[in-house]
């Protein structure tokens, strides 16, 4: 489905999206990737909206990307005798092992493996950074603490210790169990949460085997510190701010996303700008002027994608907030300011011949009368290296294979259309010529540059290049080849 813009959409289903035609009316409002959240939802439920989602897909004749988003281990505090207490500032209370119901002097923290972790000096932040407690003394068993920051605790509230590195794995059994699910299934990427360092995403990686490609969630100020290791083995990179926002302080999370997107942006790894984005349009069927701001922040940065939550899982207007998101993103890329400041922050890291090739694919489109880039890929990389240059004219991937078309409907700009198999270079001018046409890019009379790799049907061998006609007839008269 052609869009009238280069940044991404992706959409949470949930309670108020799980029915055909509230998906398709999402997907033609502008949703191109939805995301099914394992924290919600039976197998059975979610097993349903992937079928949904693949007939929209079908019927409409759009590649639609899914992406599942595993839950993470969830570190919760015990259950109190009263079903919640008071904690006031500058009180002592203690977490331990002891499953005893709690009070307003102590209750239980089921995780032996935080104890093992803290230190005097650390914090423990509970419901959300709401109550904030710092270490005094504590052992194997115990942290005794002080109150920091009051209010109202209660059963099973989260815990999150944002200053010390975990000994918990980043899948749960849970995880594991849901991956599985879902790469039969047949999802095009998984969202890995409580990513910490590279071997966590190492061992989704492996568990998924190439069924689906692996997006690490930043989340937590380890994964910020250790960011450079995690994005060199991962396939994407979702910003999560909210979390972000818990465990550090929430001043110091819009630069931390300017600059892991600017990474990924070099790295030519999709990224998205997720959480809060549209908050306000759970209730409302009009976002506030400071969402609105947000979202262009994120778009002028050059993100890949940005993404919707409870606004179109849970929301009461969800096509609402899908429309908003989309002509932010037509308004932000119309502005001249746009391209200004995407080509100012445009700093590609180029080591080889594939790299060479794109750059100059764009440096050709942008210098000529071309109507779109045209890119033959089987793997997807030649159309993600394409995207990201950033270039001022549409990219068109054209391939062969459906999960590759699905997958790249995460990335900046790049839209996809399915081709057959190709043996000669020749055959792929004439493709792209043909679909350039159909899809509305370019007219007879136009030119577009191919770029390819050969021999075809061969990952990582982008090696050619060419300006060429509309016109078939015009390609055949000028190649005897």
């Amino acid at each position: 489905m052609k869009r009238d813009r280069h940044v991404k959409i992706v959409a949470t289903l949930g309670p108020s999206s799980s029915t055909y035609e509230m998906i398709r009316a999402l997907h033609e409002a502008g949703a191109d990737v939805f995301r099914l959240n394992m924290s919600h939802g039976s197998h059975e439920e979610i097993e349903e909206r992937h079928k949904i989602i693949r007939q929209v897909e079908k019927d409409l004749n759009s590649p639609i990307a899914i992406l599942a988003d595993l839950q993470g281990p969830k570190l919760r505090v015990g259950e109190f005798a009263n079903g919640s207490e008071e904690l006031e500032w500058g009180q002592e209370f203690r977490l331990d092992l002891d499953e005893t119901p709690g009070t307003s002097k102590r209750v239980q923290l089921p995780h032996p493996e935080i104890f093992e972790a803290l230190e005097p000096g650390s914090t423990l932040l509970v419901n959300d950074g709401k109550i904030r407690l710092k270490v005094a003394d504590c052992s194997s068993d115990h942290a005794n603490c002080t109150v920091e920051a009051g209010g109202t605790i209660s059963n099973r509230k989260g815990v999150n210790v944002p200053d010390v590195v975990l000994p918990v794995a980043a899948l749960s059994d849970k995880d594991k169990r849901d991956l599985e699910f879902v790469c039969q299934l047949g999802v095009d990427w998984l969202a890995l949460s409580f990513v910490q360092r590279a071997r966590d995403v190492q061992e989704a990686r492996d568990l998924a085997n190439g069924r689906a490609s692996i997006i690490a969630k930043i989340e937590k100020p380890s994964a910020v510190r250790e960011f450079d290791n995690i994005l060199a083995v991962s396939d994407g990179i979702m910003v999560a701010r909210g979390d972000l926002g818990v465990e550090l302080p929430v001043h110091s999370v819009p630069p931390i996303q300017k600059r892991l997107v600017r990474k990924c942006r070099a790295a030519a790894r999709p990224v998205i700008v997720a959480t809060q984005m549209l908050e306000s349009m759970i209730e409302s069927p009009m976002p506030t002027r400071a969402e609105v701001s947000d979202v262009s922040g994120a778009i002028y940065e050059g993100t890949d994608a940005i993404m919707l939550s409870a606004e179109s899982a849970a929301g009461q207007y969800p096509i609402e907030a899908v429309q908003t998101m989309n002509n932010v993103a037509v308004s932000v890329e119309s502005d001249p300011t746009y391209r200004e400041v995407i080509e100012a922050s445009r700093h590609a890291d180029r080591k080889t011949v594939a790299d060479g090739i794109v750059a100059a694919t764009r440096e050709i489109a942008e210098t000529t009368d071309i109507k779109a880039i045209c890119c033959f890929t089987s793997s997807g990389n030649t159309a993600v290296l394409v995207a990201r240059e950033r270039p001022r004219v549409p990219i068109l991937a054209l391939t062969s294979q459906r999960g590759t078309a699905r997958k790249l409907s995460l990335s900046w700009g790049v839209q996809t259309v399915m081709t057959g198999e190709l043996e000669r270079f020749k055959q792929a001018v004439v493709n792209a010529a043909r679909a350039a046409r159909a899809e509305g890019y370019a007219g007879a009379d136009d030119q577009i540059v191919v770029t390819a790799g050969v021999p075809f049907n061969t990952t990582g061998t982008t090696n050619i290049l060419r300006v060429a006609p509309c016109d078939e007839r015009l390609i055949y008269s000028t190649d005897p080849e």
